[in-house]
C-alpha cells in the first residue's frame, strides 16, 4: 500500500519513504511507527498502543519513544512546533492529522533517480543525517566485492549454518 501525504510517499510494500524526489532513510522502528500512525490516523494513538505495535510490548523509555517520534517528524518534514502532520495530544498520545490518500503499491523496478546509462544504478538517498550514496552492484561488481569481503554476500557464513 502507498500512502501519499504532503510531499511524501510512504510505500509499505517496499518499506520506503520518499519526500520530494529523494528517498528518506529511516530505521525500521521509525518506519513502523510512521506506518502505524498513518494507518490509525482516524484516532489518537496512545503511547501504550505504540509500544505494543512497534516494540512488541517491550519496556521502552520515554526518551526512546520521544526520539523516535522526533525522527518520524524530521523524516516527513514536520517538527514539534508546527505539528502540521503529526500532532501531540497532551496526556493522550499522538495523531497523524495530515490529509492522506491511499493507492495500491506499484511494481516499479529499479531505483528512484537512477540514471539510464549508469551501470551501477547509483542514486542519492536523503538520510535524516545527510545524503548517503547507495550502489546497486551488477554481477561483475558483485564478484569483485565477493573477492574483497571476508564473508560471502549471497549465503550464510559457516558460523550460522544449522
Amino acid at each position: 500500500m502507498r500512502f501519499v501525504f504532503g510531499d511524501c510517499v510512504l510505500d509499505t510494500d517496499r518499506r520506503e519513504l520518499t519526500r520530494g524526489s529523494g528517498v528518506i532513510a529511516t530505521g525500521p522502528q521509525v518506519f513502523d511507527l510512521l506506518v502505524y500512525l498513518v494507518q490509525n490516523r482516524e484516532r489518537v494513538v496512545s503511547r501504550h498502543d505504540l509500544l505494543h505495535a512497534v516494540w512488541g510490548g517491550r519496556i521502552v523509555s520515554e526518551s526512546t519513544l520521544a526520539s523516535h517520534i522526533n525522527a518520524v517528524r524530521k523524516a516527513i518534514g514536520d517538527n514539534g512546533e508546527e505539528q502540521r502532520l503529526l500532532r501531540t495530544v497532551a496526556r493522550k498520545g499522538f495523531r497523524f492529522v495530515g490529509p492522506v490518500s491511499e493507492t495500491p503499491s506499484s511494481d516499479r523496478s529499479g531505483f528512484l533517480n537512477a540514471e539510464p546509462g549508469n551501470d551501477l544504478g547509483e542514486h542519492q538517498v536523503e538520510n535524516i543525517a545527510g545524503p548517503v550514496r547507495v550502489d546497486r552492484a551488477t554481477s561483475p561488481e558483485r564478484a569483485k566485492l565477493e573477492t574483497v569481503l571476508p564473508y560471502p554476500t549471497n549465503r550464510r557464513s559457516r558460523c550460522c549454518r544449522s
